[in-house]
């Protein structure tokens, strides 16, 4: 059946009341120039670029943890050295303790790589070499804080950073726990003698770091380091 409304060719249906001159009828409410749309309606702004590189200034941020440590890093001094401000880091990163999470793990992946390559080393005693040859050099660099982020940014956290400070120990017993994985391997392997101890040998290994990385803070050099870490060395079960 033909529709009633349909009409005739050339025609057009009368569909209610015309619009004023000067409007489209085909507008969709709320468009300016249209019955019912208040004068001071405007468009949404467009977003705005965020004006800042994000990576460069995580980087900056991973630097002042890494010198300061966590607490020690107030809001000034990380949106100061990022150089945005507070809004912008809110935005582009949240709260502190999510800046710090982020930093750790570009620290992570970056001054402290060294682990993972250390534990692709075809020998216990190569794993051992490379981990503690990285965190000297780690935490000797020039260019860069003294000292391990991983350590001393939980040296001195109290109540307000317990969670901060948690997360630290779970990082630092993660690097524990594949050294312990690695070594396990290598004594099932014969890389190792029977007697071996996986878990002591990675404990050891970690306090090395973990002390190495202290003196450096306290100011000793990369050779001084380096005697220690061949110290170590010397004990290592063959």
């Amino acid at each position: 059946m033909e529709s009633e409304r349909e009409t005739k060719p050339g025609t057009r249906a009368d569909t209610g009341p015309k619009a004023p001159a000067g409007t489209r009828q085909d507008a969709p409410p709320g468009t300016p120039g249209t019955p019912g749309t208040p004068r001071t309606q405007r468009k949404a702004p467009i977003g705005r670029p965020r004006g800042f590189d994000a990576d460069e200034a995580l980087e900056r941020a991973m630097r002042v943890f890494w010198e300061q440590g966590y607490e020690g890093a107030g809001l000034t001094d990380l949106t100061r050295a990022m150089g945005i401000t507070r809004t912008s880091m809110y935005a582009a990163f949240g709260n502190k303790e999510e800046l710090f999470h982020k930093a750790l793990r570009r620290y992570s992946e970056g001054p402290a790589s060294y682990v993972l390559r250390a534990l692709a080393e075809p020998t216990a005693r190569r794993v051992a070499e490379a981990f503690l040859g990285g965190a000297v050099r780690a935490t000797t660099q020039p260019d860069r804080p003294t000292g391990c982020l991983g350590v001393q940014a939980s040296l001195a956290a109290g109540d307000l950073g317990r969670t901060v400070r948690d997360a630290l120990a779970d990082w630092r017993n993660e690097g524990t726990a594949r050294l312990r994985e690695r070594f396990t391997r290598a004594r099932d392997e014969g890389d190792l003698p029977a007697d071996a101890d996986p878990a002591t040998l990675a404990r050891f290994l970690m306090t090395v770091g973990n002390g190495i990385a202290v003196q450096a803070a306290s100011g000793a050099s990369r050779e001084e380091l380096r005697l220690v870490a061949d110290t170590a060395l010397s004990t290592w079960p063959s």
